[in-house]
């Protein structure tokens, strides 16, 4: 059955999820959003015909995963009932060659028998139409070709080829080296090539890692969170996208199945704020480089009748139409399997202000290259009308109603965000009369809310005007300001969230039927926001206690997915979840002890 116990190899190109069994269960290729060339995560329970990278040992019982110490590179052992053990190390090339970094489209497999005579069966056999079609096969003398209408994939390697081809048992005697990429020639021996990249690889996220500002506590969870979502940025434009799955769902059968192969602009400000405290200035810079390059496309929407979409394709792509995949059954058979998200065509007020406080760090940041100026001000102003126009209009909110819109707190909070930041930086420009104008918008977006989402007999600001129903990113108003984590109306918020979304200690998103019932099952990132309000509130035993059974929730790798079941502590949704990793980094941030205090 699958499980979402994986680990994570990728480039920034693209990225690829490993079972335990050191099968390799969903890669998409060339690039995060294409057709999958593995996608056995998604084929439901049956042997799958297609789609599938396999190492399979013959009399298996048991297996051993971890990824070497501050990197990315995964190491499994798969041993027998005798004493025979094989290691299988995983990576996706990655490093710095001829001044630029070299990020092939390409998986690396290095296997070596440890002990005994392991007998091993390689049955690799991709796949292209999302699982409905099977490639042409070419061979050579130590290669395969994969031909599908889209794309040629080669492996090479110093394993007998007919054994690969024909999926024949052998003995593994010694070392084999597998290389599944590009229809290119290598330029040395396989062997030698992968050693070679191993060693790049290796070395690269090792000198990555120890330039990134640690909490004193809880350093190898950050560590691995950091890579995880520096795994799941888009490099050659700076895309840092939601997860690398479709259609996981949030809970068992619940229909809840998404696409989440794109970058949500609300993901923006939670991004740069982790990025920037881990002191991952380069990743940071990329994506401010993608939101700006968002507003400058859009401005005729933005100026006009039209509106901000809250998603993104990792190359801009502005159209995500949604479609149903008959050919994946899905994960455990619960589909449908979506492709696209149609939530691009929704009304979701808050982007303006995730845009602008995201890009506000562009404005203060000496360390950037490419400063924000004049000229990027006057673009994001753009957006700060909108806000202004918007922020008391209904929407279907973040979390993404289909069928239902309402005026949601939470947007209109990122409306008053947006006007607030557009005045600091205005000041930072030394333009003052801009910086009144943006100052004054912000407080009577500020006092509109106030008096429509508080409700006096909850004495709680609640998730939409008028309303009385709670939703878990009201926890995020003392995050960005809007009221101080010690004003009485904060901590009544805190107080009904907690009496209304709690559950085992982990938070629900809302507690109210939505277009799909219930929810059923904690939202990963809203619990970290949780332990955030805690610990602005001064309550930090607690919030240190419940981050430590997050940290144990995590799978055996140390990564999270979307969602967990509050009973088993299964994870459930889309996997790698960045939000859920980026939740983690800020809460470890905020509750680590100094490093001054540690000594």
């Amino acid at each position: 059955m699958s499980s979402l116990d994986l680990a994570v190899i990728g480039n920034c190109a693209f990225g690829a999820l490993i079972d335990a069994k050191a099968s390799i269960v969903w890669s998409c290729m060339p690039r995060f959003d294409s057709d999958p060339v593995f996608c056995s995560l998604l084929n439901g329970d049956a042997p799958p015909e297609r789609g599938i990278y396999q190492v399979e040992l013959q009399d298996f019982r048991r297996s051993e995963q971890s990824y070497r110490r501050n990197s990315a590179v995964v190491t499994t052992r798969l041993y027998d009932s005798s004493d025979g053990v094989v290691e299988i190390t995983d990576f996706a090339p990655r490093f710095k060659h001829f001044g630029r970094i070299f990020r092939p489209p390409t998986i690396v497999r290095h296997l070596r028998p440890v002990s005994g005579s392991p007998r091993i069966r390689l049955r690799i056999r991709p796949a292209y139409g999302y699982g409905s079609g099977t490639p042409q096969t070419t061979r050579g003398s130590n290669h395969i070709r994969y031909v599908t209408p889209h794309m040629i994939l080669r492996l090479t390697t110093d394993a007998p080829i007919t054994y690969v081809q024909e999926e024949v048992p052998f003995i593994l005697d010694r070392p084999i080296s597998l290389i599944l990429g590009p229809d290119e020639s290598l330029t040395a021996p396989v062997d030698e090539t992968s050693r070679e990249f191993f060693r790049k690889t290796d070395e690269y996220w090792q000198e990555w890692t120890r330039y990134l500002a640690l909490p004193f506590e809880w350093q190898e969870a950050v560590i691995r969170a950091s890579i995880t979502l520096k795994l799941c940025s888009y490099e050659e434009t700076g895309a840092i996208i939601a997860a690398m799955t479709t259609s996981v769902p949030e809970a068992p059968d619940s229909g809840r199945n998404w696409d989440y192969r794109y970058c949500w602009l609300r993901d923006a400000y939670f991004v740069v704020h982790a990025l920037n405290r881990l002191g991952a200035t380069k990743t940071m810079e990329d994506y401010l480089t993608y939101i700006s390059n968002i507003v400058s496309s859009n401005t005729d929407a933005i100026s006009g009748n039209g509106n901000l979409q809250p998603v993104f394709g990792v190359s801009l792509e502005s159209r995500l139409d949604e479609t149903t995949c008959p050919s994946l059954p899905g994960y455990r058979n619960m589909g449908p399997v979506r492709l696209g998200n149609g939530a691009y065509t929704q009304v979701q007020n808050d982007g303006y202000g995730s845009v602008i406080l995201a890009s506000t760090q562009s404005f203060f940041d000496s360390r950037l290259a490419h400063p924000g100026d004049v000229s990027f001000f006057e673009k994001l102003e753009a957006l700060g009308h909108k806000a202004i126009r918007l922020w008391d209009q209904p929407d279907a909110g973040l979390w993404e109603l289909r069928t239902r819109q309402q005026v949601h707190t939470y947007s209109a909070v990122m409306c008053w965000a947006a006007c607030d930041r557009l005045a600091k930086i205005a000041a930072r420009l030394a333009m003052t009369e801009r910086s009144a104008f943006w100052a004054d918008a912000a407080m009577r977006i500020r006092e509109g809310i106030l008096e429509r989402a508080w409700n006096r007999e909850l004495n709680s600001l609640v998730s939409a005007f008028e309303g009385e129903d709670m939703d878990a990113s009201l926890l995020c108003l003392q995050e960005v300001g809007f009221l101080p984590a010690d004003d009485p109306r904060f901590l009544g918020t805190l107080e009904q969230v907690e009496k209304k979304l709690k559950n085992g200690g982990f938070l629900h998103r809302y507690a109210k039927p939505d277009d799909f019932g219930a929810p059923e099952v904690a939202f990963n990132v809203c619990t970290f926001w949780y332990i955030d309000a805690l610990a602005a509130a001064g309550r930090t035993e607690e919030a240190r206690e419940l981050f430590e059974a997050m940290l144990a929730a995590r799978n055996p790798l140390g990564l999270l997915s979307e969602d967990m079941a509050t009973d088993t502590r299964e994870l459930w949704g889309n996997f790698p979840q960045t939000y859920s990793m980026v939740g983690l980094i800020n809460s470890a941030m905020k509750l680590s002890k100094t490093w001054e205090e540690a000594y």
